[in-house]
């Protein structure tokens, strides 16, 4: 027999000094109550009872070892609550993770959208790049993370909810500042800020600076899309990047004409892990937003 219910029955000995009114009150036989007691002094190697009939009283080890049984029993006891009170349809817990560029104006609508119809349904929320979240999602500590580029991956299932235009945001008194559109290769001679490796969107922009033909002189990498913007006003280089929650002064977001500048949205968790009531009901509530995730 494992220990944890062995534990719950020395518990009940104990508190009854008395075998056959634990067996009642635990709702087991008598017979196998007294060979978990046995079974649990031999396997311990010391005498936890002094018997008498069907009356026991606790020896000097019984007693020291019931105070940390009883411990042990009410921490298993609040996890178990723990995990009901995150599994609750109505007021459980959802591990969601998504970009940083995403958490100033996407993500809190779509939570504050989703909390009309649950208002009670907690989220424990992450800020990072993708290739982390991915990570933290293989790691168990997430149950849903909001990605771009989609990931493809066996032990993944992912789905396209939206695409974002990105931009070239040049400084304001740059020679392209008074366009309205511009070719990525007409930004082939310029000094480009961008996001760390690792980051999805400076794979993606790794990958239209290739496609339009070159490859981007690099002068700053960063750690975050506003970051960047700033750079790009101080006349550090230019930058592909998604709109700004707020127009930031000093630079000017020009509209990519060639190549398709896009980066996808999606959502991912892991493939075949079986989903909490509050999770699932996030989950469905995210793959309606297809087509209309990102505000225009």
């Amino acid at each position: 027999m494992a220990l944890a219910p062995r534990l719950a029955y020395f518990a009940g000995v104990a508190r009854h000094e008395h075998v056959t009114r634990a067996a009642h009150e635990l709702g087991v036989p008598q017979s196998t109550l007294s060979r978990a007691m046995v079974r649990l002094e031999e396997d311990l190697g010391v005498a936890l009872f002094a018997r008498k009939g069907r009356t026991v009283s606790l020896t000097a080890a019984g007693r020291t070892f019931l105070g940390s049984a009883e411990r042990a029993l009410a921490e298993v006891g609040r996890a178990a609550e723990s995990v009901r009170a995150d599994a609750d349809p109505a007021a459980g817990r959802v591990a969601f993770g998504f970009l940083h560029t995403m958490g100033s104006e996407t993500v809190p609508g779509l939570i504050r959208a989703f909390r009309v119809d649950h208002p009670r349904i907690r989220f424990t929320l992450v800020q990072n790049y993708g290739e982390a979240m991915i990570e933290r999602l293989r790691a168990g500590e997430l149950d849903l993370c909001l990605t771009s580029p989609v990931p493809d991956a066996p032990d993944l299932a992912a789905r396209r909810l939206d695409e974002q235009r990105l931009r070239l945001v040049v400084p304001d008194d740059h020679r392209l500042a008074g366009r309205k559109r511009v070719r990525l290769a007409e930004a082939a001679d310029e000094t480009f800020v961008t996001l760390e490796p690792g980051y999805g969107l400076r794979r993606i922009t790794d990958d239209l600076c290739a496609e339009a033909g070159f490859a981007p002189r690099i002068a700053f990498e960063g750690e975050e899309a506003e970051t960047l913007r700033g750079l790009v006003a101080a006349g550090l280089g230019v930058a592909l990047l998604p709109p700004p929650a707020v127009a930031r002064p000093g630079v000017v977001e020009l509209t990519v004409t060639a190549p398709r500048a896009v980066r996808e949205i999606g959502v991912a968790w892991l493939d075949g892990h079986p989903d909490a009531p509050p999770v699932a009901a996030f989950k469905s509530f995210l793959l309606s937003r297809r087509g209309k995730l990102i505000p225009e």
